[in-house]
C-alpha cells in the first residue's frame, strides 16, 4: 500500500470526484484494519485509511496528545491532496475528529464518531500497564475483554487482540495518555458541521451516555445506537455500520475542489 508524508495508508479509489472522500481514523492501539472492509471500500466514496504515526505501516512514535494527531492526519491530507474531507473516527479517532472540527474546521466537510467521547478518562491502572512491557500482554487482554459487546465472535475478538498485540508498548501508552488528556466537553457546542454518532448499546468503553451527550451539544448531529453491540461496533456490526455511514455521506455538502 502506499506511503505520504510518512503516513502507510489503504486507499479505495471507487467514487465520483463530486462526492466527499473520507477518512477513517482507527482508535487507540490499532491501525486502518479495525475498519471492516464493508467501511474501508464504502460504495460510491473514496476512502482514505490511514495508520497514524507509530502505527502498523507508519514510522516513527506515537504521540501523546490529541492535538499532535490531528495535525498528523492534516499533514497527510496535505500528502495527498485532499482539501477538505469527511473525517471519521472510532474512539480516540472520535476524538482526533472532534479536534479537527474545532481547530480545522475549513478542511472539515462532516464528521462521523464511532464509538466515542467529548472526554476520554482512561483508568489509571490501565496506562500503567501499557508503560510496562511484562503487563502490556494483560492490558491488551483487558482492553479486548472490555471492547465487545456480548454477542461478538469469539474470531473477531481473537483478531483485534491478534493486531493490538503487534502494536509497540510504548505506542498505546501514549495514546492512552493522549485519551486520558482529552477533553472538549465545553467546546463541541461550537461544531455546526454535519455529524454522525454511531454507538453500541453495550459499549463499556465509551457508554451510550456519551453519545447522547454529543448529539445534545452539537446542533447538526444524528446519533444512531447498534442494539448490542459493544465498542468495536464497526468490527461487530459492519454492514450495519457501513449502511448508516452510507446514508450520512449522502447528506454532506460538499463541493469539488472546496
Amino acid at each position: 500500500m502506499p506511503v505520504a508524508g510518512g503516513i502507510y495508508y489503504f486507499h479505495h479509489k471507487g467514487g465520483s470526484a463530486s462526492k466527499p472522500p473520507l477518512i477513517l481514523i482507527h482508535g487507540a492501539g490499532g491501525n486502518h484494519l479495525f475498519w471492516p472492509p464493508e467501511i474501508r471500500r464504502l460504495a460510491g466514496y473514496r476512502v482514505f485509511a490511514p495508520d497514524l504515526p507509530g502505527h502498523g505501516g507508519s514510522e516513527g512514535a506515537g504521540r501523546q496528545s490529541i492535538e499532535d494527531y490531528a495535525r498528523s492526519v492534516i499533514n497527510f491530507m496535505d500528502a495527498v491532496s485532499l482539501s477538505k474531507a469527511v473525517i471519521t473516527g472510532h474512539s480516540m479517532g472520535g476524538a482526533i475528529a472532534l479536534s479537527m472540527a474545532l481547530n480545522q474546521p475549513d478542511r472539515v466537510a462532516g464528521i462521523g464518531l464511532v464509538a466515542s467521547g467529548a472526554r476520554l478518562r482512561v483508568a489509571p491502572g490501565l496506562i500503567e500497564n501499557t508503560a510496562n512491557p511484562d503487563s502490556f500482554q494483560s492490558a491488551i487482554e483487558l482492553i479486548t475483554n472490555a471492547a465487545f459487546g456480548p454477542h461478538a465472535e469469539s474470531k473477531v475478538k481473537a483478531i483485534a487482540a491478534e493486531r493490538m498485540s503487534k502494536t509497540r508498548s510504548t505506542v498505546l501508552h501514549s495514546d492512552l495518555i493522549a485519551c486520558d488528556h482529552f477533553d472538549v466537553l465545553d467546546r463541541v457546542h461550537e461544531i455546526s458541521l454535519p455529524a454522525l454518532i454511531v454507538c453500541g448499546t453495550e459499549d463499556k468503553l465509551t457508554p451510550i451516555h456519551f453519545a447522547e451527550t454529543l448529539a445534545s451539544r452539537m446542533p447538526c448531529a444524528a446519533l444512531q445506537t447498534i442494539d448490542g453491540a459493544g465498542h468495536m461496533v464497526m468490527l461487530e456490526q459492519p454492514r450495519r455500520v457501513a449502511g448508516i455511514m452510507t446514508v450520512f455521506m449522502a447528506t454532506v455538502p460538499y463541493t469539488p475542489g472546496s
